[in-house]
């Protein structure tokens, strides 16, 4: 019944709450944010989640897989839009089992904040705002936003799930020599825009609803996923600089214009686009990297705290989610030993942070500029039919979303080893003998 104070009641932070509570432990968890499900959520913000197969063992691990699946719409692959008009579709697996899942961030998380209200150990306070932490003491300076004021609450640790700009992070930061840590953040010269596509007549979807679409144009893209009523959250990821970047889209006229030069096909299901585009706010897209994550036996952080990427791989929420049950499964085999338990944790999750960080950079650029590109496609069919006929072969993408138990890192280093093989096959070789194909990649190993 000891007390465990946590740092932010986001997706990442009230699942290990919940947990924990499970667990039987007293949890106090403090937000700097009102209360969503009172307030609502802050437009422009929320790209839509891809929850997929890790995300979905550690939901099932606390019992709540089942019930977030219905806030949940499958889908099975890419629907690429061309600029001359066309659009063709790149399935994630020759598995029909394997596919990712849409949801709504705030959605999820106030499923989440419900299911940890009706526990007994867990209560969240809305509004505190964290000013930092006591790393050896396991103790929290706090103040009620609402009053101004301040106080110290004391836990036996703290742990820090309040993402990229964490200020228990940077109360660890503040120990640089002493705890000899080490921190990294970089930015893509690129940022975001939410836009909107609204439902059809009758709640009916305007696109195809069960896939990921994406309109590659090199340098930009914009990326689409489905919502329950009928609508997509529309992502348009875009450099800052340039002749087309975001810095010179300044008036209503240029923004118009560029949509009808690159993106024509989807002004007819954007009606309210120029509205979106200069209501909603420009976000940042960037990766932080630190170690160690923990301080003293008392103070740790997990989640985009300590290891946020950018979200094309859509792995963030679910490499969040396996931190909770990776701390879960070290947590029950080491129960009392907090520094054991920390110590174990960072060792088993900080490179696999790291590669998850890289492939989502990777993915990208393979986003960007190679899902219209003639060999990579090429290599997606190769790679689907491969999945089709042999039950042991899964491609990078497969590796990383599909197959939980596989560490990122382990992931990473088969699926670069395959793709570099793949390429270069297929642009050598228009028809590649199957059978030959998988005695290469099985060499690989």
């Amino acid at each position: 019944m000891q007390k465990i104070i946590i740092i932010g009641a986001g997706l990442c932070g009230t699942l290990l709450a919940i947990r924990l509570g499970q667990r039987g432990y007293n949890v106090q968890m403090y937000e700097k944010r009102g209360d969503m499900r009172k307030q609502g959520v802050e437009a422009g913000r929320s790209i839509n989640l891809a929850l997929s197969h890790r995300g979905l063992m550690a939901l099932e691990q606390v019992g709540l897989a089942e019930a977030v699946k219905k806030y949940c719409i499958p889908m099975h692959g890419r629907q690429i839009h061309t600029l001359a008009g066309t659009t063709f579709d790149s399935p994630y697996s020759g598995r029909p089992q394997d596919y990712i899942n849409s949801v709504s961030r705030s959605t999820l998380n106030i499923a989440l904040l419900n299911a940890a209200d009706e526990m007994d150990h867990v209560n969240i306070v809305f509004n505190h705002k964290c000013n930092g932490v006591h790393l050896d003491a396991g103790s929290a300076n706090l103040t009620n936003i609402a009053t101004g004021e301040s106080f110290t609450d004391q836990g036996a640790i703290v742990i820090g799930t309040d993402g990229a700009g964490s200020a228990v992070r940077r109360s660890m930061m503040a120990q640089t020599t002493k705890l000899r840590f080490n921190y990294e953040q970089s930015f893509l010269e690129h940022g975001y825009k939410e836009l909107t596509i609204p439902p059809g007549p009758n709640g009916t979807y305007r696109i195809e609803k069960n896939a990921l679409h994406i309109w590659p144009r090199d340098e930009f893209m914009i990326i689409a996923l489905p919502n329950l009523d009928g609508s997509f959250t529309v992502t348009m990821f875009h450099p800052y600089g340039g002749t087309y970047g975001l810095d010179n889209l300044n008036t209503k006229e240029k923004v118009a214009a560029f949509f009808k030069k690159f993106f024509p096909t989807l002004i007819p299901h954007t009606p309210d686009y120029l509205e979106d585009f200069f209501k909603n706010p420009t976000g940042t897209l960037g990766t932080i990297r630190c170690a160690p994550w923990q301080a003293y036996g008392r103070t740790l952080v997990m989640g985009d705290a300590a290891h946020a990427i950018v979200p094309f791989y859509g792995q963030g929420m679910n490499a969040s989610f396996e931190d909770v049950r990776v701390f879960d499964d070290i947590l029950g085999e080491n129960e009392g030993d907090w520094k054991k338990i920390f110590m174990e944790f960072q060792a088993a999750r900080i490179e696999n942070a790291k590669a998850i960080g890289d492939l989502a950079l990777d993915n990208f650029h393979e986003m960007q500029d190679k899902t219209n590109d003639a060999v990579f496609i090429k290599k997606r069919n190769v790679e689907r039919q491969l999945e089709d006929q042999f039950p042991d072969y899964y491609s990078k993408y497969s590796l990383v979303t599909f197959q939980p138990k596989l560490p990122y890192a382990e992931a990473m280093a088969r699926g670069r080893k395959q793709d570099e093989f793949l390429m270069e096959l297929c642009a050598r070789e228009e028809n590649p003998d199957l059978e030959k194909v998988m005695e290469g990649i099985r060499a690989l190993t």
